[in-house]
């Protein structure tokens, strides 16, 4: 029996190279879940391949804008000249039909979503260590030792930031980090401030 019928948004975040979206694939690869990945929406160009409201909901530039300032996004960024941001109705769409709503975003973006839902559910991926950081970025082949040494710096001042999440999840082994991932979310359906007023209703009707 679910004592709470809406769906937790889960915030999965943390430095780059901590392995959030490897975590995320296998968190979602588990059997019976009711998870729900967020697309974001962006003012890129559509790349060869890329399905609109499945990789990401493609929209103008004006668009974006018009909807930021109608304080539609859970979280915006800016990339390379192009915008990025979660938008809030979708969101609020599947948590009302009773799904686990999942972002893995970047340290800045999970801020600002705790700002605008309180209750959401943060969750900070770090790694066993930092040598295990530096070798993941490493292991990539896509950027130059100055660019791992800025990640790294960067990493450093967002470790710093881990109290601000209700939860810390070392990425240790892919599975086992999906694994705790998926209990926290099962013991957050159980909270007490999820659950007592539904919990009332039923003694109230016997």
């Amino acid at each position: 029996m679910k004592l709470n019928d809406r769906g937790l948004l889960v915030v999965i975040s943390g430095p780059s190279g901590v392995g959030k979206g490897t975590v995320r694939k296998a968190l979602f690869s588990m059997p019976k879940n009711n998870l729900v990945y967020s697309v974001s929406m962006t003012t890129r160009t559509k790349r060869p391949g890329e399905v609109d409201g499945k990789d990401y909901y493609f929209v103008t530039k004006e668009e974006f804008i018009a909807r930021k300032k109608a304080g539609k996004f859970l979280e915006t960024a800016e990339f390379v000249g192009n915008l990025y941001g979660t938008p809030l109705d979708k969101v609020n769409e599947q948590l009302d039909l009773g799904n686990e709503v999942v972002l893995e975003i970047e340290v800045d973006g999970a801020q600002q979503v705790k700002k605008k839902v309180p209750d959401c559910v943060m969750i900070f991926i770090v790694p066993p260590g930092k040598q295990a950081l530096y070798d993941r970025l490493k292991r990539r082949g896509t950027e130059s030792e100055e660019v791992i040494a800025e990640r790294i710096a960067k990493a450093n001042r967002e470790f710093k930031l881990a109290h601000r999440y209700d939860y810390i999840v070392v990425n240790d082994d892919v599975a086992n980090a999906a694994d705790r991932i998926m209990a926290i979310i099962r013991a957050e359906h159980a909270k007490t401030d999820r659950s007592i007023h539904k919990y009332m209703e039923l003694i109230e009707e016997n």
